[in-house]
């Protein structure tokens, strides 16, 4: 896949992630902004890694066919198959062969290959080339196959395929007359297959050579694939507790002609001095072909699997609609759970409403305050519309409405606090402004004063106008009495005789001495102690007219009901 297409599906990736975590995952704020920055961080490696990729990839896979390329592509790697050093990739008309160098490395290089080329996953196969000859350890060559059993297993679990397999076996000598492949398929006999012809089987092809030469091949050709199929094929079959089986889909045994001294004690020698009486081949150096490229069963392409040809935009729409199908996944489980949320909350408050007895005032006064301002938000969202995070039409507020509502309808408020008794007014007069000293006839000119500071002091029903003298220190407590109930009693007959009023609205009290409001040590305190005060006092049967009727009381009503008794 192209690097800007690349970079575009990390763009696009971190815009679904962001979203969902700004709109429909259940966060905090702080959570929130730290889950939009690790985002961006991601966001930003994976940028830069695409582009470092797509770098390493382009030098690796020079010459590459496009990615819309269908035949098969098969990684080739195990001995050395002729493989110039400057050249990794062959491609004919029927498919394209991949050098892979070191075996141990086949995972990995696959792993590169469908990064630069997604849309190949489904036509890769794997040979794995063995030559016998060029081995003299047993044990060393039955741990390289298992290597390469285990990267078999690797690359098929990352590309989630079962990736073909073809066993190579390869073998040279000065006896072999023409070089050929032998292929053993899976439920089908051995054929012979040479470069221009078409395939032929095992006794039709020595049965057209009346010289022996054939039937003395095909002997050498037997006694290998009997070692083949022993070590090699043996090898990725087997049962092993630590990696799966891998079968081949193909055993291919090639003859070509060479000569001997590569390895005199390999393994292939010791199979056949042991086994056979054939002699003649001893080592591994091939004649190549007339091209210079290596010998490679091309007969066998038409039979691995071949690709979709998806190009790489279509490839990167798809991997768009994944992300986008995905963060939809998330998005809609997301939007259920801050649903199922929102219910568990506000039964919640509900239950612990109806929990708390109504005689416990503030605590039910509490609980019901609670439930009015879930009643507001939903009413809210009922107006305006529901946040994205409870929407995807999985909203549950509408129906948790009613219940709601008729909770907070049962709420009885307690009844108003008693009103406070009225207090009284309480006019305070300065005795010596109205009288002269040790007297309690009014001064002439205090009429003035007592009219400006009476207004507020209107007889009516219910109420008492309470008249009180109060003296200093000065003098004994018994004329101090006298002197202040004296000029008390002055004011409420001015008052009466000025506004007309009833004796029975007055009560006249004199404190003498014995309420100060001031200390006596000093004249001003003194001067304030002298006073008279006049008040407004509630009383049911306080400043009644003659005609009429007081009003009932309560001590009435019992008294009534006693005397019905």
């Amino acid at each position: 896949m192209k690097s800007s297409l690349q970079r575009m599906l990390w763009l696009w990736a971190g815009l679904l992630a962001a979203l969902l975590c700004l709109l429909f995952l259940p966060l905090s704020a702080a959570a929130r902004g730290f889950s939009v920055f690790l985002v961006m961080v991601i966001v930003i490696a994976g940028l830069v890694r695409a582009g470092r990729r797509q770098a390493g990839c382009e030098q690796r896979f020079a010459g590459l066919p496009p990615q819309p390329y269908r035949l098969p592509v098969v990684l080739v790697c195990g001995d050395a198959a002729n493989w110039p050093q400057d050249v990794a990739l062959y491609q004919n008309a029927q498919g394209c062969w991949l050098n892979v160098a070191d075996s141990r490395e086949l995972r990995n290089v696959a792993s590169e290959l469908l990064n630069e080329r997604p849309g190949w996953a489904g036509q890769l196969a794997v040979m794995v080339c063995v030559t016998p000859s060029q081995h003299s350890d047993e044990t060393a060559l039955a741990a390289q196959l298992h290597e390469l059993r285990w990267q078999m297993t690797r690359l098929r679990r990352f590309v989630r395929r079962p990736v073909p397999l073809l066993l190579a076996g390869r073998m040279a000598g000065a006896v072999i007359r023409e070089p050929l492949w032998q292929a053993l398929l899976p439920g089908e006999p051995a054929r012979i297959w040479q470069d221009g012809l078409a395939p032929c089987a095992v006794t039709s092809w020595t049965a057209q050579d009346e010289s022996g030469a054939r039937l003395q091949q095909q002997a050498m050709l037997n006694a290998f694939a009997d070692w083949f199929t022993r070590h090699a094929a043996t090898a990725f079959t087997q049962p092993n507790p630590d990696v799966a089986p891998v079968v081949p889909c193909a055993v291919l045994c090639h003859q070509t002609p060479g000569l001997s001294g590569v390895e005199s004690e390999s393994l292939w020698r010791r199979w056949l001095t042991r086994h056979t009486a054939l002699q003649n081949v001893a080592g591994w150096q091939p004649a190549g072909s007339d091209n210079g490229t290596p010998a490679l069963p091309d007969f066998m392409l038409p039979l691995l699997p071949k690709g979709a040809g998806v190009t790489p935009r279509q490839r990167a729409v798809q991997h768009g609609l994944t992300l986008f199908t995905l963060t939809a996944f998330i998005a809609l489980s997301a939007s259920g759970w801050n649903n199922r949320q929102l219910a568990h909350w506000v039964a919640f408050d509900i239950h612990r409403y109806y929990a708390i007895a109504m005689k416990d005032v503030a605590p039910k006064a509490s609980a019901v305050a609670v439930l009015r301002q879930d009643a507001a938000l939903l009413n809210d969202w009922s107006r305006n519309g529901e946040p994205l995070r409870l929407g995807l039409g999985l909203y549950q507020g509408e129906r948790l409405r009613l219940p709601l509502l008729n909770a907070i309808r049962t709420y009885v408020p307690p009844p108003p606090p008693p009103p406070e008794p009225p207090q009284p007014t309480i006019i305070r007069l300065d005795s010596m402004s109205l009288f002269d000293v040790g007297k309690w006839t009014l001064r002439p000119g205090s009429t003035k004063l007592l009219v400006n500071s009476l207004v507020g002091i209107k007889a009516r029903p219910g109420w008492l106008i309470v008249v009180a003298g109060h003296t200093d220190n000065t003098g004994d407590d018994a004329s101090n009495q006298v002197l202040s109930l004296k000029r008390a009693e002055a004011v409420r007959d001015w008052m009466r005789d000025t506004g007309d009023v009833a004796e029975s609205c007055f009560a006249v009290q004199g404190y003498g001495e014995s309420r100060p409001v001031a200390t006596n040590d000093t004249p001003e305190g003194r001067a304030l102690n002298r006073r008279v005060e006049i008040s407004l006092v509630p009383q049911a049967d306080a400043c009644r007219m003659p005609d009429t009727p007081r009003a009932p009381s309560q001590d009435d009503d019992a008294a009534q009901n006693e005397m019905e008794k």
